[in-house]
């Protein structure tokens, strides 16, 4: 006789193998570095901005899954949804016929950018970005692609070559045809549109490394300076879109600026099913698809997939009728507010950036002579390793997730849940700033970390 599938079972047997598990036949280096910043929580459950350990204890989410937990976890709405289509029993996938979920999804995420006319739907933010590149490469016939520096635009071999980060590129070589360009440096734009030979410009409007906004009027001159060399704006809103800078999108910030492509991913899943999409004018489109021999020209197995669609559907139905992208700006700019106030009284805190639910506060060296022997032996054994002593007594004391920014960075990231509520921003900030008191006071148990995590970065040289 079979036995009968129990995944409630199978988690109360093998749930607290989970780190062993990982270490045995996954990524090995995500359980020993959890570990070594103490980060090895066992979560038991989730609803909205929080999660909850064995022991009933509360903990803030400021991270959002790397901002794809827009609504938070759980949404009523989004679960309903996916069990009403679960339990409708589609014809799904079928790959030959028009389902409407697809049809009303993309017409909806239209609503929201009417410049742009037609939708593909993949499956992540590196497919958004994958599918705007070769998009861009072909309505225009060329093969080089600009991006900015410390740019961010996904892992997979196209997305790779448009990644500002040298770590990750490195040993990946050769890449796509690429140049880095400086984020709001219109001469150097200039310099290599004048080479005839550029299909677009991918940009971040905020960029998810170091938090770091496009300079104002950039994105308008970019735009301009691409069309007259006729090259497109591909605008890559996978972290940025759907409300998280208190915009809808975030090149919706500079007036007048009409991109090309636009990449989502992240929040239009719920949190539930992966799901990428991009949105792009309809002669790029017509170029792409110009015959029926060209209909599968690019496609993506479950793309379209309905669980994926009912999702996304039911994400911008809360979108509005709960004003996220309203609260986004309001909270935002409460919590932005408050922080940018302890600049001046820590001086630690070298400043506090961003916009809507995406603020970088970053550290930089002090002036006090104890302090920055400190400081100075932290950066001497790896850069970024100050802003990690903030992130962990704030989950260890304080119960609240945060991450840095990115690699060598003295920046930590606020992605929220768009969700959050002003006691949740208050109670970020009150802990923040226990966190930095204790830093300038010289507290021993986090400058003895910092002495942990230096042993541990000179041992991994």
């Amino acid at each position: 006789m079979t036995k009968e599938f129990d995944l409630a079972a199978l988690l109360a047997e093998r749930g607290a193998e989970r780190y062993e598990l990982h270490a045995r036949h996954l990524n090995h280096q995500l359980p020993r570095m959890l570990h070594t910043i103490g980060f090895d929580k066992v979560y038991e459950r989730a609803e909205g901005a929080h999660f909850w350990d064995a022991d009933g204890n509360d903990y803030l989410d400021m991270l959002a899954g790397f901002a794809v937990m827009g609504l938070g976890r759980h949404h009523p709405v989004v679960r309903k949804a996916l069990h009403d289509v679960l339990d409708a029993s589609l014809a799904d996938l079928t790959r030959f016929d028009c389902p409407p979920l697809p049809g009303l999804l993309a017409e909806k995420l239209l609503s929201y950018s009417p410049h742009l006319d037609r939708v593909f739907f993949g499956n992540s933010g590196t497919e958004a970005v994958e599918t705007a590149l070769k998009f861009a490469r072909y309505a225009t016939g060329r093969q080089r692609i600009l991006y900015c520096t410390h740019a961010f635009h996904g892992l997979t071999a196209g997305s790779l070559s448009v990644n500002g980060e040298d770590g990750f590129r490195k040993g990946f070589a050769p890449l796509l045809p690429d140049t880095a360009v400086p984020l709001g440096d219109l001469d150097a734009l200039a310099r290599e549109l004048r080479k005839g030979d550029v299909a677009a410009l991918i940009v971040e409007p905020v960029q998810g490394k170091g938090v770091h906004e496009a300079p104002p009027g950039y994105l308008l001159a970019a735009q301009e300076l691409l069309h007259r060399h006729k090259a497109l704006l591909i605008a890559d809103e996978v972290q940025t879109g759907l409300g998280r800078t208190g915009r809808f999108y975030a090149y919706q910030h500079s007036d007048g600026v009409e991109p090309d492509l636009v990449c989502v991913a992240k929040a239009l899943s719920g949190g539930y099913v992966p799901v990428g999409a991009t949105l792009g004018k309809d002669w790029i489109f017509q170029k792409v698809y110009s015959s029926m021999d060209r209909v599968q020209v690019h496609s993506a197995s479950f793309g379209s997939n309905a669980q994926a669609m009912a999702a996304g559907l039911a994400v911008l139905s809360v979108m509005e009728n709960e004003e996220i992208v309203a609260n986004a700006a309001a909270v935002g700019e409460r919590l932005k507010t408050r922080l940018a106030g302890l600049v001046d009284r820590y001086e630690l805190l070298a400043d506090v950036r961003g916009r809507g639910l995406m603020i970088g506060i970053e550290f930089g060296r002090p002036r006090s002579l104890k302090l920055r022997s400190r400081w100075t032996m932290l950066q001497a054994a790896r850069k970024g390793l100050f802003a990690q002593m903030v992130v962990v007594p704030l989950l260890q004391r304080h119960r609240i997730l945060t991450q840095v920014s990115g690699d060598h960075l003295e920046v930590i990231k606020l992605i929220p849940p768009l969700i959050i509520d002003t006691a949740d921003a208050d109670r970020f900030v009150d802990a923040f700033t226990e966190v930095m008191e204790d830093a300038h006071n010289g507290g021993g148990l986090m400058w003895d970390f910092g002495k942990t995590l230096v042993k541990q970065a000179v041992a991994n040289r």
